[in-house]
């Protein structure tokens, strides 16, 4: 950063923002960040305590999935809505529904109530991971900004390091409730920052109307799609009706909001950011390289312990090299973003260690000894981690300033959309290489290979393929981005807001 913009930044023509005021803007957004990351990773080892406790083990996988059902639907919405009327509005918006759903699910007396709850907490926390981004995008010009997605990424690591810990002490030492108490005191101090320090914030929105027919489309075609996915080969067999329905409906959904679209005055998610070529190519990297990393965080305990014989806990500690990793290489490409002209070469070259790790992982995985698999995971993760803030940064540098929270929400929506799409990828290979395909468990799953002769090994190889595959896929996206040149001043921004 050159001395001018390290000294202030501009709010707009003629206003100017601190060091120490973009510091304590940025704290505020990490920690309501902090919050919603923190709440996807804490509860899963709290989990059978809580439904041994409310006497409903049958439906606990409800508290999970109403969350990401909820949080994923209502992203797109933040991010118009702050376009619209202002960022600080908004993340205060998210952060009391978070607030109130957290209240609830501490409160909660049964099963269906904190289901219900869950769904709440969603609403509010679905928005906050992208308003947090597209807040940082309108202090701080594209060319610098890959340093603070950095900060972003300590805090996803950080979430998935101590969520699991915290809520598996609280669980067993204190109750099930704290894990959502914890919230209270997280919350209003970010409720308090973003209050003060958001009123400094740069003011690129205008008024339009929100299209209320196509959000309610989007969000019914998002919660059939998930639900599809997530009960697909579980609850259900991926050929049985309840699923069949609900991959249909989705279709229906989609293909109305997509006329919606094209018929609003004012749609949700208005064409050209979609028909943007760096939008729709950044976007679809960061879904599959993102889903990707994603599936893997979720299937390789199982691999650890079904296949490496690691306990629960052992296994929680073997995937430490590809949580971290990410940081270390977005640190390296963020900081790289503001030196470089060429700013996609360095992800390219992540993605394609990325894919040559997980090929070897299929090909010889089986046979590495533990802390050659702990390097290679590590590889994968570092290699990851140098697409993140590129494909973000390239994103928002490519739309103008009051679009960047319609662009930035739309961005982390399909991301999750393809997290979940990869998930139910890998669950597929896993539970039908396991010869579960009518359905089933996890918790059968080294029984049922037993029985039927399967080497898990084998079946987790194909998991690390279809890796390999989506990394492949991500790779191809991000050579067809096109590498538009930064804008190294925010005054740039604040102009170009003006004159649009």
């Amino acid at each position: 950063m050159d001395q001018r913009t390290n000294e202030t930044l501009h709010r707009g023509p003629g206003r100017e923002l601190s060091q120490a005021e973009i510091r304590r803007i940025i704290f505020g957004v990490m920690l309501s960040m902090l919050l919603a990351a923190l709440d996807q990773t804490i509860i899963a080892t709290a989990l059978p305590t809580i439904g041994h406790e409310l006497g409903d083990l049958e439906h606990l996988p409800w508290v999970v999935t109403v969350y990401l059902l909820t949080a994923t639907a209502v992203t797109p919405l933040y991010g118009k809505f702050s376009d619209s009327h202002g960022r600080r509005i908004t993340m205060l918006i998210g952060i009391v529904v978070f607030i109130i759903g957290s209240v609830a699910c501490a409160l909660a007396p049964t099963m269906f109530a904190l289901i219900l709850a869950r769904g709440v907490q969603g609403l509010g926390g679905g928005g906050l991971i992208a308003l947090a981004q597209t807040i940082v995008a309108d202090l701080v010009p594209p060319k610098e900004r890959g340093k603070y997605q950095v900060y972003f990424a300590s805090v996803f690591m950080t979430a998935s390091l101590l969520g699991p810990v915290l809520g598996g002490f609280f669980a067993e030492h204190l109750h099930w409730s704290v894990i959502f108490w914890i919230n209270l005191p997280l919350g209003l101090v970010a409720l308090v920052i973003a209050y003060h320090g958001l009123k400094k914030l740069p003011r690129f929105d205008r008024p339009h109307r929100l299209d209320l027919l196509g959000a309610l489309l989007l969000v019914l075609a998002t919660v059939s799609l998930l639900l599809g996915l997530s009960w697909g080969g579980l609850r259900y067999p991926w050929g049985s009706w309840p699923v069949l329905g609900l991959f249909a409906a989705s279709v229906v959904l989609w293909g109305l909001f997509s006329v919606r679209m094209r018929l609003a005055l004012e749609p949700l998610i208005p064409p050209g950011v979609l028909h943007n070529p760096v939008v729709r190519m950044g976007t679809l990297a960061a879904c599959f390289g993102m889903g990707t990393y994603i599936g893997l965080t979720i299937y390789l305990p199982v691999y650890f312990e079904n296949v490496r014989g690691l306990s629960a806990s052992l296994s929680g500690l073997a995937l430490i090299p590809l949580m971290a990793g990410t940081v270390v290489g977005a640190t390296v490409s963020g900081r790289a973003m503001a030196k470089v002209k060429h700013y996609k070469h360095l992800p390219i070259a992540g993605l394609l260690v990325a894919m040559i790790a997980t090929a070897v992982m299929a090909a010889i995985g089986a046979r590495m000894p533990l802390v050659a698999v702990e390097l290679v995971l590590a590889l994968i993760s570092v290699g990851l981690g140098t697409l993140l803030p590129v494909s973000t940064v390239a994103i928002q540098n490519a739309v103008a300033p009051h679009e960047l929270g319609t662009a930035t929400g739309t961005a982390n929506f399909f991301r999750s959309l393809g997290g979940a799409f990869i998930v139910a990828i890998f669950g597929a290979i896993v539970l039908t290489g396991a010869g579960l395909s009518g359905g089933g468990s996890f918790e059968s799953l080294a029984a049922s290979a037993a029985q039927s002769g399967v080497n898990l090994s084998d079946v987790f190889s194909r998991v690390f393929i279809a890796a390999a595959i989506g990394f492949a896929i991500a790779f191809l996206f991000l050579l067809a981005m096109e590498e538009r040149p930064l804008r190294g001043s925010a005054v740039k921004a604040a102009e170009a807001a003006v004159a649009d």
